[in-house]
């Protein structure tokens, strides 16, 4: 379990909520916290707990895991993919941005290994008798 850096984390939490174009006030309010408090974390002089950090979420509309990962209560899950290495290097992107297409393709990856179709991509027409060059294969 990673050590958690409340200044990273009250960091990242104002930066979503930057995002989310939403007020230190009315962010309070919809966790249910005092504003004063979320103040604190912000500036990195409080520990939430992983209740409060869900309320967080839950009012930014982002993944508790997000927050979680950020305190270090959560390892990041990301196998052998170079994806989220990707997506985080990016500085083209917000943070709201990654995070939203890190939450997408762990949906994907969690279906394909559900149906356990992660090994046997289909293939459409568009794709089918052709080679890794780009050339049409000959029957």
């Amino acid at each position: 379990m990673a050590k958690l850096d409340v200044r990273n984390l009250g960091d990242y939490i104002r930066e979503q909520r930057n995002a989310a174009n939403v007020s230190l006030r009315q962010l309070a309010k919809l966790a249910g916290v005092s504003n004063p408090y979320l103040s604190q974390i912000e500036r990195g002089l409080r520990k939430p707990s992983a209740e409060i950090l869900q309320q967080i979420a839950k009012a930014l509309r982002i993944s508790a895991e997000a927050l979680y990962v950020q305190a270090g209560i959560l390892d990041e899950r990301y196998g052998d993919s170079d994806v989220q290495a990707a997506v985080m290097g990016d500085a083209a992107l917000t943070e709201r941005q990654k995070q939203v297409l890190l939450e997408i393709y762990d949906s994907f990856r969690r279906e394909n290994e559900e149906s356990g179709s992660a090994a046997s991509p289909k293939t459409d027409d568009t794709t089918a008798g052709t080679t890794a060059t780009g050339t049409t294969a000959s029957a």
